[in-house]
């Protein structure tokens, strides 16, 4: 549709070759990142998860549980960016720079090392980029301004602060600025000749869960990552001090969702409570990934270390700045070690999955002891149109139940009872495969749930999304990836992100070279 015409002119170049390729399960970006980086992404159940054993609730924007994550899979593993650069990732591949990066995130403060204000001074002495980011800003504000004047004669679409003239510049920091600088850091690097660069560019992610993957805010934001990447491979074809290879790619895809709280009135977790009966607490989380929470974090921290460096009136600003961000961004979603708020249930969603938890135990259940506890929670589970897939244990083996059949899987095979609940996806016995492994991991619910189809091509999702991915069905199990078309990649191979790593590991021992 002409929203991406300098990748458009790679492919028709044939300098890249575009391929799908299959991110495995869950679809969402720390167990993606996890593989690609360190080839490893074991027991990251979602992107929200709970650890019954510790009490502990797990959310991939929360920097020290994101860094704790990171050192669980990366233990005795080599990351694809040793000695390279991270920009606004969640995991850091062992980069010796990480800016924007969430597991790096109070570790180490970009803005407090002489480079970082070297680097700093050198954007300010770049007229042209300083430039175009007070015209992009502008125009930002202008639009946003806009849309909440219009936003006050259309029904349904309100602002939390309609007539605050500052709440923009947020989007604009975020929007404009961030994605400015992270650039900026690339270009200057492949003038470095760093090994290896890794930046991630999240507007369109965030577009398609408000918007819709094919809207035209989505859009919009894919126009403006393709400009920052003709800019990021003009520098590399131009300046060869170093060779570089340019991949490419999205961490998982998208599917359009409908959430359940809309068709149903109720969320998953008050379903849920409804069907235990009373003297049962149910503790809920969801929510969305936060991708503008994370980023304002990145710039909170890296204003703090800002501030040592500048005079009385700027360290004065900083904070002025700082302050802002806060108030406008609110606390994190939930802290992580709060065992007064352990329930009897624990609901944790990531889009169009949802792990289920009972406390009664700090080892996983099997499905027999749940049907135990709460006689008929199973069934209605099972018979509820905005359900497609309960996926359970019992005695070592996974279960799959759909509505017309049941899936019993070991390490030997399947046993399928009825019909094939996973008849309608595309790749059946890969599911099968996924499911099994997703349900072997520990922190794994005792139940997960997963989203039913709800006609026209949408997914029921848990979250207030219309666009969602960290489950099963439709696209967000197909991302895309542009590589090099020399390389000629088997990607029928890759099954799950880690199934990426030995090609971009091939680059850091010297087996795989750029192209001259």
């Amino acid at each position: 549709r002409g929203y991406a015409p300098y990748m458009k002119r790679l492919l028709d170049r044939g300098e890249l070759a575009l391929a799908r390729w299959r991110c495995g399960l869950p679809s969402t970006t720390p167990a993606a990142q996890a593989g690609i980086m360190y080839g490893e992404n074991f027991d990251i159940p979602a992107f929200r998860w709970y650890e019954k054993d510790s009490g502990t609730s797990v959310v991939c924007k929360v920097p020290k549980l994101a860094r704790a994550v990171q050192e669980r899979v990366s233990a005795g593993r080599e990351g694809i960016l040793k000695g390279g650069s991270s920009y606004a990732n969640m995991m850091d591949g062992d980069a010796r720079l990480s800016l924007f990066t969430l597991s790096a995130l109070g570790r180490q403060r970009f803005f407090e090392s002489v480079r970082g204000v070297g680097f700093f001074l050198l954007f300010l002495l770049s007229p042209l980029r300083v430039a175009r980011v007070v015209l992009l800003s502008l125009w930002e504000y202008l639009v946003e301004m806009a849309k909440r004047a219009i936003a006050l004669f259309v029904p349904g679409r309100r602002y939390r602060r309609p007539f605050d003239v500052l709440s923009p510049f947020l989007g604009i920091l975020i929007n404009v600025v961030l994605r400015e600088i992270q650039t900026f850091g690339v270009i200057v690097d492949i003038y470095r000749g760093m090994p290896a660069i890794y930046v991630n560019y999240y507007s369109y992610d965030e577009a398609a869960h408000h918007f819709g993957p094919t809207s035209v805010e989505a859009f919009k934001a894919l126009r403006g990552i393709d400009k920052q990447i003709k800019q990021i491979d003009r520098i590399r074809t131009r300046y060869r001090r170093r060779e570089y290879d340019l991949h490419i790619l999205s961490d998982h895809g998208m599917t359009p969702s409908v959430p359940f709280q809309q068709l149903y009135g109720c969320t998953l977790g008050q379903y849920i409570a409804r069907q235990v009966g009373e003297g049962v607490f149910t503790d809920e989380r969801w929510g969305k990934e936060g991708r503008e929470t994370i980023e304002a974090q990145f710039l909170m921290e890296e204003l703090k270390g800002l501030e040592g460096r500048l005079s009385k009136r700027g360290g004065a600003l900083v904070r002025l700045m700082g302050r802002f961000l806060e108030e406008r961004v609110g606390p994190e979603e939930e802290m992580p070690w709060d065992l007064s708020r352990r329930g009897d249930i624990v609901v944790r969603s990531s889009g169009s999955m949802a792990h289920i938890y009972f406390n009664v135990s700090p080892s996983p259940l099997d499905l027999s002891e749940i049907a135990v506890l709460y006689p008929s929670l199973l069934r209605q589970l099972i018979e509820h149109p905005g359900i497609g897939l309960v996926v359970g244990r019992e005695g070592g083996e996974t279960v799959i139940v759909g509505k017309r059949g049941t899936i019993t899987l070991d390490e030997e095979g399947a046993e399928i009872q009825g019909e094939n609940p996973l008849a309608s996806l595309p790749e059946p016995e890969l599911a099968a495969e996924q499911l099994r492994r997703l349900a072997s991991f520990p922190h794994s619910g005792d139940l997960i749930l997963f989203g039913a189809w709800h006609g026209d091509g949408k997914l029921i999702c848990f979250e207030d999304q219309v666009a969602s991915h960290g489950g099963l069905g439709g696209p967000q199990d197909y991302p895309f990836i542009m590589y090099p078309r020399r390389l000629n990649l088997d990607l029928e191979k890759v099954t799950n992100a880690k199934d990426l790593y030995p090609h971009f590991a091939a680059y850091l021992d010297g087996t795989r070279r750029p192209a001259h």
